[in-house]
Order: structure tokens, then C-alpha cells, then sequence
């Protein structure tokens, strides 16, 4: 069996530094749309470096390296094709906020494995400290098909449910047609996001868009909607990613505020609003206290 449970929950956590700069910040979030328009105040936070506040979704792409899924199938005990592969879900604990430039210690390890019957579930959990402590920390869940079946735990399946009622607020986000060639900048150069040969091998009529890019613009609109722009105000992030988004296409962004900060769907428009981030919560700093929407 490629995928190798024991050996892969054994085997020792790899860790190595890490270091960004304001460009690297200003780049990423270039990549998930911010700048648009140019000169509004609320974009410049995200694009001029004597503004600059970090969205907590940068911690996904710092330090350049390969994406967690990459890095989830070089570890011990694991061996599948990258084109079988797909970015299951998303976690992210922030314990402070994230400085504009910095160096810090990346550990990261296997944390589970999980039997999902025709395929596997791989969580690789990465945590990151500077000189002053804790940063954050995150989960990719790396789904892979067909490598599922040898009687493994199937691991959690409860997922937040958005409320029934009408959402807090609705907003719209177009991905440009040349979006996932400039957010694959930031260090995930998968050739499924670029490669029109490479995404039809994958199952895919043409390349489709990161789903750490679509894990970013709901952030950010979430941010920019309901918590008055303050990033810092965010504790914690997670999704499971329930759909691909193609270059061109509009994201629908439905957001309800609850007791646990706020419930987050995400779909694409043009599909006939296909999910596309499902399960979805921000929690944050002052949850249910955010100025009421206008």
C-alpha cells in the first residue's frame, strides 16, 4: 500500500526556518484579489507596505516552501501520485497576530490518517514559533483517491451546518481569468493550476483555482464585511473545500454571524451555485459584537 499509516504517525516531525518579508505579504495578497480599487483605504491595508496588516491566511503560503499537501506526501511512509491528490480542508489557529517580515521555527508532522473507504485522508499539522513564542497553527487535510480500504479509522465527519435563515450578509468576488497564475507566486506551483495537459490527467477540463486562493478570498471578505476590516480580530479559520473554482468564474460568499463567530458558504455563481467551501467558520475576537451590517 503507497500510503503507510503506522509509518507516516511514527515518524518524526521535520522542522526547518522559515522567513518572509513585506513583499512576499504584499504578493499573496495580490494573489487572492486584493488592490481592487487600487486606491480605496481598505485595499491599501493589503497593498502598501507603511499600511501593511497581514491576513491570517498569509500563515498558509509563508516562507515560500511547497503548500502543506506537497509537503504532506514527502513525509515518511506516504508515496502517491500528485495527480490523485486533492486539498481536503483547511484549519488555522492564530495565537498573535502575524508580523509583515519574520523568521520562525516550522514543525510539522502527520498528525492522522484516516480511512475513507476509496480513499485516504492524510493531516498534516504544521506549528510555527518565533523568538517570542507561538504564531499559529495549521491542518491541511490532503485527500487522496483509491488509497483508501485497509480498515483504518474513518476519523471525524461533523461539520458546522449554516443556519437556515437568511444570511447576515451576501457578498460576490470574481476570480480573474489569470488568478491562479499569479497566487501560484507565492510557493504552490502544482501543475494542476496551470497546466491544461497536467488538470485533464487530473479529471479536469481545464486548470482550476487554488483552494488555499478561494481559502483566502473568503477570509478576506469576511474581514472586510463583518469585522470592520480588523485582521487581528481573527482566532481561528476552517473549511473543507466541497468543489473546485475555475479562473473566471464569481464566488458567491454567504455569511450568518453566530455564537461562534461566523458561518461561512462559499459557491460558484455560473455552475448553478456549486458548493464550493462548505463547513466553514471564522472565529474571532468580540464574536457578535461586530458593528451592525448597513
Amino acid at each position: 500500500m503507497p500510503i503507510d499509516a503506522a509509518q507516516a504517525l511514527a515518524a518524526a516531525p521535520r522542522t526547518g526556518e522559515i522567513s518572509w518579508s513585506h513583499g512576499d505579504v504584499l504578493l499573496y495578497h495580490l494573489g487572492i484579489g486584493a488592490g481592487l480599487p487600487a486606491t480605496d483605504p481598505g485595499e491599501l491595508r493589503y497593498t502598501l507596505e507603511t499600511r501593511l496588516h497581514v491576513l491570517p491566511s498569509f500563515a498558509t503560503v509563508a516562507g515560500g516552501g511547497p503548500p502543506g499537501v506537497i509537503r504532506g506526501l514527502s513525509m515518511p511512509g506516504v508515496d502517491v501520485d500528485l495527480a490523485r491528490v486533492l486539498h481536503g480542508g483547511q484549519s488555522l489557529t492564530v495565537h498573535r497576530p502575524l508580523p509583515a517580515a519574520g523568521t520562525a521555527t516550522a514543525t510539522s508532522r502527520i498528525a492522522a490518517v484516516y480511512d475513507k473507504g476509496t480513499a485516504a485522508v492524510l493531516v498534516l499539522r504544521t506549528q510555527v514559533a518565533d523568538g517570542d513564542g507561538p504564531l499559529w497553527t495549521d491542518e491541511a487535510e490532503i485527500f487522496v483517491r483509491g488509497e483508501g480500504g485497509w480498515g483504518g479509522a474513518r476519523g471525524p465527519s461533523a461539520r458546522p451546518v449554516a443556519p437556515a435563515g437568511e444570511p447576515d450578509r451576501v457578498v460576490e468576488r470574481t476570480v480573474r481569468e489569470d488568478q491562479a497564475l499569479l497566487y501560484r507566486l507565492s510557493g504552490d506551483r502544482n501543475p494542476l493550476h496551470a497546466d491544461p495537459e497536467f488538470a485533464e490527467r487530473a479529471g479536469f477540463d481545464r486548470p482550476i483555482l487554488h483552494g488555499l486562493c478561494t481559502y483566502g478570498m473568503t477570509l478576506k471578505a469576511v474581514v472586510d464585511t463583518l469585522l470592520g476590516g480588523d485582521v487581528a480580530r481573527v482566532r481561528s479559520y476552517g473549511t473543507r473545500f466541497a468543489g473546485v473554482v475555475y479562473p473566471g468564474e464569481t464566488l458567491r460568499i454567504r455569511m450568518w454571524r453566530g455564537d461562534g463567530g461566523v458561518l461561512v458558504t462559499v459557491s460558484a455563481i455560473e455552475r448553478g451555485d456549486a458548493p464550493v467551501l462548505t463547513g466553514t467558520v471564522v472565529d474571532h475576537a468580540g464574536h457578535g459584537t461586530a458593528p451592525p451590517v448597513s
